[in-house]
Parts: structure tokens; C-alpha cells; sequence
């Protein structure tokens, strides 16, 4: 499984996304609130890698201390995959935002595990986009309606409050508390 290191919004954000999700769902279509894992919520993936190790947790208190701080979600961003494509939200990339990104690889590079120096290659700087998932593997019709469902042009101002170690191995959560906590 994959571990990753996630960036976790404000309330009043979390619950627009939620929201968005139960749109989706409403609509009969594939979304995040459907997937079984009772940990499952909106967030913005920093990095993601095959194994991050516990002791990360401990490393990364100097980006948890950065929060909580602004965040900007944005129209929604398209990733295809084969026939299917993942719809999301893209996430401004400020620049507080892309040194919280570059300064979580740095402090990762010692915890990445079981022979896998690297980050996946679209978490790495240069290659990652910062979004919210909204649903995954949507045929063309899917697609279309799910965009004809959201109000693309609405942007949510809110902040990034809690940094989130999920382990996928063990489908297990650690929130690392930042400076409002």
C-alpha cells in the first residue's frame, strides 16, 4: 500500500468538499465519500511514497508548527488515467504552499522505507499538483455529468490546519498538531 503525508483543511473547507462529495453521490456517481475507510476526508497529498517510517512523524514537527496557513481551492483540475479520468479541485500553490511541500520532502528523505529512497514521482517538486480528490475513475458520461453537477466556478478561501501521516499498510492516521493546537 501507499503512505502519504497529507495537509488537512479548516472546518468550514472540509465540509464544502463533503459536501461536493454527496453531490456526486446524489447524482449516482463515483466519489470520495464512497470509499470505506471511516478515516477518509478531504486533504491535499504533500507526499506519497511506498513506506514512511513512524519516526517521520517526530521529523516533521517543524512543517506542522507552520500551520495553520491560507489556503485557496480552486476550479476543477482533470487527471486522466487510460479511459478513466480522477476529478478534483485544484489547490492554489502559494508560495507558503509550495515551501511547506519542499520542506516536507527534505525532512522525509531519511524515513522513506524498505529500499525506496524516492518519493513517487507525483508528489516530487517539479511534478506535483496540489488538489482535493472529488472522484476517481470517471468513464466520459460520468465526467460530464459530474462537472454539469459542481459549481466549477466557485473558490473556497480557507486554511490548512492538520498535517496527516496515513499509513495505508495498517489504514492508520496520525495528526500532527500545528501551532493552533
Amino acid at each position: 500500500m501507499v503512505h502519504s503525508l497529507e495537509l488537512l483543511l479548516d472546518e468550514a473547507s472540509d465540509q464544502y468538499i463533503r459536501d461536493e462529495w454527496h453531490t456526486l453521490d446524489s447524482a449516482g456517481l463515483p466519489n470520495q465519500s464512497t470509499i470505506r475507510s471511516g478515516s477518509n476526508r478531504p486533504h491535499v497529498t504533500l507526499v506519497a511514497a511506498k513506506r514512511i517510517a513512524g519516526a517521520a512523524d517526530a521529523a516533521l514537527a517543524p512543517a506542522s508548527l507552520r500551520l495553520p496557513f491560507a489556503a485557496t481551492i480552486g476550479a476543477p483540475i482533470l487527471f486522466a488515467q487510460g479511459s478513466r479520468t480522477t476529478l478534483a479541485r485544484i489547490v492554489v500553490p502559494s508560495t507558503e504552499l509550495l515551501s511547506v511541500h519542499a520542506q516536507a520532502i527534505r525532512l522525509l528523505t531519511d524515513h522513506l522505507g524498505d529500499g525506496e529512497p524516492t518519493t513517487m514521482a507525483h508528489s516530487t517538486p517539479g511534478y506535483w499538483t496540489p488538489h482535493v480528490t472529488l472522484a476517481r475513475r470517471l468513464d466520459p458520461d460520468q465526467l460530464g455529468r459530474a462537472l454539469a453537477a459542481l459549481d466549477s466556478r466557485a473558490t473556497i478561501d480557507g486554511s490548512f490546519v492538520g498535517l496527516r501521516h496515513w499509513d495505508g499498510d495498517a489504514k492508520t492516521e496520525f495528526v500532527l498538531g500545528g501551532r493552533a493546537c
